[in-house]
Parts: structure tokens; C-alpha cells; sequence
């Protein structure tokens, strides 16, 4: 999601537009304003409708967020792709009845906004069901009954797409939190996965036959996201076996606060090692990590100390914890790496690649039994 930019920011969330969102506009004026022979008229009800569609997306998605806020779990951004929106989350509820809560939060901002606008056509005498089959005919033209009747509808039946069983969508979240409560959460995951990427094949083969390229755009989505969730809890379950004890490097290099990054560049190429623990003395002081240092040598002179990029927010694991716990951290904190400490003592550093090696070794090892998706 990094090819897009900032529109707002809502309760510290951002709200971010892919650069490919723009499309999305030129195939609502496309459609209407050429297809359906609505002309300038047309056109510009397209684009009008889609950008009050997006809104909606908008408050779809916020209202996962805040769910997920409540459950103190932080929100990265929301992110408007032309397919529809995604909340990105810093770590997914780990509760099945946290994960319940917060899919259907934005099925449930649809129904309110539903409410909404249904007083608000019948204050106004507009029939909106009846508007919406101009719609359809290509009939609409630019006035407030269509532009109403279209987001009357299309806020339904966003409500409704997304409460289908077709994991990761809303109501694929829902399915996975509800077998949860009775399996472990990996075999639910890899239920759910399978289900939406059924689901998945079967829209995509109706988009096919039927001219509906945004349909086979959305089942693309739904299968790879559906494959890509089942991975990670797959891994995620598995590496629960393993401690940061078993893993962790012991023996790293260190760096003092005065150390400039040139010197770390240089330890690097001795050691390949990538992500440098700092101490004053006796104190531990923070992690330079491998970004870190990539970062600082192309905004800074390699001669700048390493105590001014230094990351001293990073939490600290035990030899005890798991690697999940790692992994999750990993994910929460945006680093490849994190210090391990006993006692308040440094013992060294763990690191994406331990964990990866670990997962292979699993592997190899054959004690992992994948649960197919």
C-alpha cells in the first residue's frame, strides 16, 4: 500500500487513495456517460455517485476501525483502493468474539447510513428502489432521485457483498471468528481460507461468461487474500512451538552511541549482520536497525551518530516468549528485529530471518501439518 497518498486523517487514522484510484472515475464516466449514452450529464453522475460511494467505503471502514480501536488495537490506516477500502491493522483480534465484533462493525455502518438515507427519500417523497432501476436501464440522468436512489442502493448491496462467507471479506471474518469459538483458530482460518477461495472461483468464472471484469477483479482479490491470511496463520501456529531462546542470535556486534553510521556500514560488510544493538556503557540504549541504517544514509551524512536514528521504542522479548509473540511484534512495530533481554539483561537480538529459518527448519523437519487453502 505504499503507492498512495494522504487525504485526511480521522481519530489519528489515516485516510490514504491509491494512485491507481483514479481509474475507478474514468470507468464511472465511461460508463455512464458513453455506454449508456448519458453523455456530459451522464458522465458527470458517475463520477459524483463513485465519489459518494468512496465516502460510504470511507465510513465502512472507519467503522472497523473503531471497533478495533476499542479493543485497544492499533489502526495503521485506511487505504481506498478501486476495488473498495481496506483498514489496515497493526494485528489482527487474536479473541474470536473480538473478531466478530469488529467484521460485522462495518456491515453495521451500512445498515445506520441505510436508515439514514431511507428517511431521508421518504422526507423528500423520493422513491429510491424505483430510481435505482433507471440505474440499471441507463436511464438516470443527473438529478438528486437518481444520484440518491444509486447510493440508497449500492450502500445495500455493499452491506450485503460483504457479509457473503467468502473469507477475507467481512463475512468470511465472521465465519472465522463463529468456528473459533469451538476449533483451534488455525483450522478455522484454513475453513474460512477454503470456503472464500470456493467462493472466489465461482465469481470469478461468472465474471468471465458474463462481461464482468470488475467481478473477476474482486474474486483475484478475494482468493490471493484468502491464501495469503491462511499462510500467515498457518506459520503463526506452528512457531508458537518455538522459543526465542532456541533461535536468537547470542553473539552480535554492538554499537556505542558516538559510532557513526559509517561505522555501522562497515560492521555490516565484516559481519553481515544487519541490525546492531547500542549501548552507553552498561545501559542499553536502543536497536539500530537494518531500515534504520538504510534510511539514515540516504537522508544523512554517513558521519552522523547512530544515537540520532536509533530506535528506542522497541519493545523487548524474553528467551521464553514464542515466536508468534515475536512475529506479532515484528508485524505491530514495523522492524525486522527485536532485542532480547532477561532480567535487564541484553542477551542479544532476534530477527525476521530467525523466524524464517526457524518455519523452514520446521518444515524440513516435518513436525508441520499445513492446513491446506
Amino acid at each position: 500500500m505504499n503507492r498512495s497518498f494522504k487525504l485526511f486523517s480521522v481519530a489519528g487514522i489515516d485516510v490514504r487513495v491509491h494512485l491507481t484510484f483514479p481509474l475507478i472515475l474514468v470507468w464511472a464516466a465511461f460508463q455512464f456517460g458513453i455506454l449508456t449514452g448519458g453523455g456530459l450529464s451522464g458522465a458527470l453522475f458517475g463520477i459524483i455517485v463513485v465519489l459518494l460511494l468512496f465516502g460510504i467505503v470511507t465510513l465502512h471502514e472507519l467503522g472497523h476501525s473503531f471497533a478495533a480501536m476499542y479493543y485497544k488495537i492499533p489502526v495503521k490506516d485506511i487505504v481506498l483502493l478501486p476495488i473498495g477500502g481496506v483498514a489496515q491493522l497493526k494485528r489482527m483480534p487474536k479473541e474470536p468474539w473480538q473478531e466478530f465484533v469488529v467484521a460485522l462493525a462495518g456491515p453495521a455502518v451500512n445498515v445506520v447510513l441505510a436508515l439514514l438515507l431511507g428517511g431521508v427519500a421518504l422526507a423528500l417523497n423520493i422513491p429510491v428502489l424505483g430510481g435505482s432501476l433507471g440505474v440499471i436501464n441507463g436511464t438516470a440522468s443527473l438529478s438528486l432521485t437518481a444520484v440518491l436512489s444509486y447510493i440508497f442502493v449500492s450502500n445495500l448491496a455493499l452491506a450485503l457483498f460483504n457479509l457473503i462467507p467468502a473469507f477475507p471479506m467481512d463475512g468470511g471474518r465472521v465465519l472465522r471468528a463463529l468456528l473459533a469459538m469451538g476449533l483451534p483458530y488455525a483450522r478455522a482460518t484454513a475453513i474460512a481460507a477454503r470456503l472464500g477461495q470456493v467462493l472466489a472461483v465461482g465469481l470469478g468464472i461468472y465474471g468471465l461468461f458474463n462481461g464482468g471484469i470488475f467481478l473477476m477483479f474482486i474474486a483475484f482479490f478475494v482468493y490471493n487474500g484468502a491464501k495469503q491470511e491462511n499462510a500467515l496463520v498457518q506459520q503463526e501456529a506452528q512457531l508458537q512451538q518455538v522459543t526465542v531462546g532456541q533461535v536468537f542470535a547470542r553473539q552480535v556486534q554492538s554499537l556505542r552511541p558516538f559510532n557513526t553510521l559509517q561505522d555501522a556500514l562497515t560492521l555490516k560488510s565484516l559481519t553481515g549482520q544487519t541490525s546492531f544493538p547500542v549501548h552507553d556503557g552498561f545501559r542499553y540504549v536502543g536497536l539500530l536497525t537494518g531500515a534504520q541504517l538504510q534510511e539514515g544514509l540516504q537522508r544523512f551524512s554517513g558521519w552522523t551518530a547512530v544515537n540520532d536514528l536509533v530506535r528506542r521504542d522497541l519493545p523487548v522479548v524474553t528467551p521464553g516468549d514464542s515466536l508468534e509473540r515475536v512475529q506479532s511484534l515484528l508485524q505491530q512495530h514495523q522492524t525486522e528485529a527485536l532485542p532480547v533481554v532477561d532480567d535487564h539483561t541484553f542477551l542479544g537480538v532476534i530477527t525476521l530471518n530467525h523466524l524464517r529459518e526457524a518455519y523452514q527448519r520446521l518444515v524440513l523437519e516435518r513436525r508441520i501439518t499445513i492446513q491446506p487453502a
